[in-house]
């Protein structure tokens, strides 16, 4: 297979050797992966290769960087990269990052792949696609966050708040009625601008794939690559079963999607992932500037909390609508 994608903000040449990766692959870009053998993966920021060979990567004249991983100027060597069964190499091909992947998984990680399949699909397209292109965000100063971003109703919403909260079921629910939004559960953001990162919706109810925490897949139908937010709504469950809506501050909206971000299960790995790509190469910062970034956004924009009850099917472009004319009348 070989193909592009645009995710994260970064156009993606893949190119894949191993038909069930292919798979794995078309199934978390959905539609958004253009499979076109005349795909020219020099127009591409970021290049992923997957190949056949299971021979390990030479790492003959490297140094080595962490456990696992070995180093030289421009190329990294990797091994079972984020416990996902695939060996990474990554090396810069006329400035532009290519990383080449071989399925090599230890008999450990090889054993927890078929104990927990759910598991093992979310740390493959981590590795693979999500990972790489986020750190590719990075070195073109966006940085990765846990918030949803949709738009309904004339308004765009930063959804923020920490998982298991409802932001998927709030924002599904906005799509069903004619909204459009830019991923699930993560995006990048240079401060002004929010794209999203690919994934399938994992949501209760949906007929997909079973998943983790009880909930299955499905694609985003009405999906764009970028949106421009108006406001940051903060997500809470109401204690007494009341729906409210307050003004936060800026740093009360800050600190909220700093601290969603960072413990966000989708992200554990990235942050060792992100600072060894970025010492191997000498491309994109260390460590990406999530709290100035949160904060450059809670700055610019309105901030609201809002408390939802536990099943409340109440829509938020409405509810934000509903506050505001209240607050004006």
């Amino acid at each position: 297979m070989r193909g592009a994608v645009s995710t994260a903000g970064t156009q993606v040449g893949v190119e894949c050797e191993l038909p069930w990766v292919a798979k794995l692959l078309t199934e978390c870009c959905g539609d958004a992966l253009r499979v076109d053998h005349r795909s020219t993966a020099e127009t591409a920021q970021l290049r992923v290769r997957i190949e056949r060979s299971r021979d390990p990567f030479d790492i003959g004249g490297l140094v080595p960087l962490a456990r696992g991983a070995w180093a030289s100027a421009g190329e990294l060597v990797m091994r079972d990269l984020v416990t996902s069964g695939f060996d990474l190499r990554v090396r810069l091909d006329r400035g532009s990052p290519v990383f080449t992947y071989r399925w090599r998984p230890p008999a450990a990680t090889r054993a927890a792949g078929m104990a927990l399949r759910a598991r093992f699909q979310l740390l493959a397209r981590a590795a693979l696609l999500q990972y790489p292109a986020m750190w590719s965000a990075s070195t073109r100063g966006a940085v990765p966050l846990h918030a949803a971003v949709f738009s309904a109703g004339g308004v765009t919403v930063l959804l923020a708040g920490p998982s298991g909260v409802g932001k998927t079921t709030v924002m599904m629910r906005e799509v069903r009625h004619g909204g459009v939004a830019t991923s699930d559960n993560l995006c990048v953001s240079d401060g002004q601008q929010c794209w999203g990162v690919l994934e399938p919706v994992r949501a209760d109810g949906a007929a997909g794939r079973r998943m983790t925490h009880g909930r299955r897949e499905t694609q985003l139908a009405e999906r764009v690559d970028s949106l421009m937010p108006d406001v940051i709504v903060v997500l809470r469950r109401s204690l007494d079963g009341s729906l409210v809506v307050r003004r936060c501050s800026s740093s009360e909206a800050a600190r909220s999607l700093t601290a969603g971000t960072y413990m966000a299960g989708e992200l554990r790995r990235y942050w060792a992932f992100a600072a060894s790509v970025g010492a191997a190469s000498g491309l994109g910062p260390a460590h990406p500037a999530i709290t100035e970034t949160s904060a450059l956004l809670s700055r610019r924009l309105a901030t609201l909390e809002v408390a939802l009850p536990l099943h409340c099917e109440a829509r938020l472009h409405e509810v934000l609508d509903s506050a505001e004319r209240s607050t004006c009348a």
